[in-house]
C-alpha cells in the first residue's frame, strides 16, 4: 500500500554523506519550506562503481530506491549523483513520478554558453556519464562542442578525510590552469560546488550543479518548466 505524504515531498539519493546536509537546506531554499524532504543515503555505490564491481546489482538498488520513495507517495526523485545519474534517466522512464539527474541543468546551460567545455570531476567514474550527458545535450540543440576532461588528483580522499578545505583548493588550483582555455567550465559533481565562491576568477563561466538542477525541479514542480 502506498503511503500518502502529508505535502508535497521531494526523495533525494546520495551516494555520499557529503552532499546531503547541502542539498537539504539547497531544498528549503530553493523550494520552499512547504516541501519535505526524503533523504536516501548509500555509501557503498561509488566504491563499485569506481571498482566497477557489480554494475549490474548497483543499477537495481538505485532503482530500487527510488521505487521505494514513489510508494513513499513523493512526488519527485532527484539523483545528486552524477556518476548514476544515467541510472535516474532510466528509473525516470518507469515511475510513475519524475526522476531527475541533479547535473542535467548544468549540462544543458554548459551547451548554451559555449563551444569549448571542461569537465572537471575528482572521481574518475563521473567523467564519462557526465560528457555523455553534455555531448546528448549538444546534439539535442544542434550545437557542436569540443568537450575536455579533467581529473582533481587527491580531492575526493581529502573530502573523505573530512578535509573539505584542500578538496576545495585543489579543485580551484586545477580549475584555474584551464581557464583561458575553456569556454565554460563544468563542475561534474554537487560534492565540488563548495570550491567556488563569487570571488572566484572567472567564475561566471564556472558551473555547479546543485542550484541549477534544484532551480529546474522547482519549475517542474510549480508546473512553470519545460515538462511540467
Amino acid at each position: 500500500m502506498e503511503r500518502i505524504m502529508d505535502k508535497k515531498t521531494v526523495g533525494i539519493i546520495h551516494t555520499t554523506p557529503a552532499t546531503i546536509a547541502s542539498l537539504t537546506a539547497l531544498a528549503g531554499e530553493v523550494l520552499g519550506s512547504s516541501v519535505k524532504v526524503v533523504n536516501i543515503l548509500d555509501d557503498s555505490i561509488l566504491p563499485d562503481m569506481m571498482a566497477e564491481h557489480e554494475v549490474e546489482f548497483v543499477r537495481r538498488r538505485w532503482i530500487g530506491y527510488a521505487q521505494n520513495l514513489e510508494r513513499l507517495g513523493v512526488s519527485a526523485v532527484l539523483s545528486a549523483c552524477s556518476t548514476v545519474g544515467e541510472f535516474a534517466e532510466e528509473a525516470d522512464g518507469l515511475l510513475k513520478i519524475p526522476v531527475f539527474r541533479i547535473d542535467e541543468a548544468m549540462a544543458e546551460r554548459a551547451v548554451e554558453m559555449g563551444a569549448v567545455v571542461s569537465v572537471f570531476a575528482t572521481l574518475r567514474s563521473t567523467l564519462t556519464p557526465t560528457v555523455r550527458l553534455v555531448e546528448k545535450k549538444a546534439k539535442a540543440s544542434g550545437r557542436g562542442i569540443k568537450v575536455n576532461t579533467v581529473l582533481v588528483e587527491g580531492a575526493y580522499d581529502a573530502l573523505m578525510r573530512g578535509d573539505r578545505e584542500t578538496h576545495d583548493l585543489k579543485i580551484r588550483n586545477t580549475v584555474s590552469a584551464y581557464m583561458a582555455d575553456s569556454d565554460v567550465i563544468l563542475l561534474a559533481q554537487a560534492s565540488m560546488a563548495s570550491a567556488i565562491t563569487d570571488a572566484c576568477p572567472g567564475g561566471e563561466k564556472i558551473l555547479t550543479s546543485p542550484r541549477l538542477g534544484m532551480e529546474k525541479l522547482q519549475k517542474i514542480l510549480s508546473g512553470t518548466g519545460e515538462g511540467a
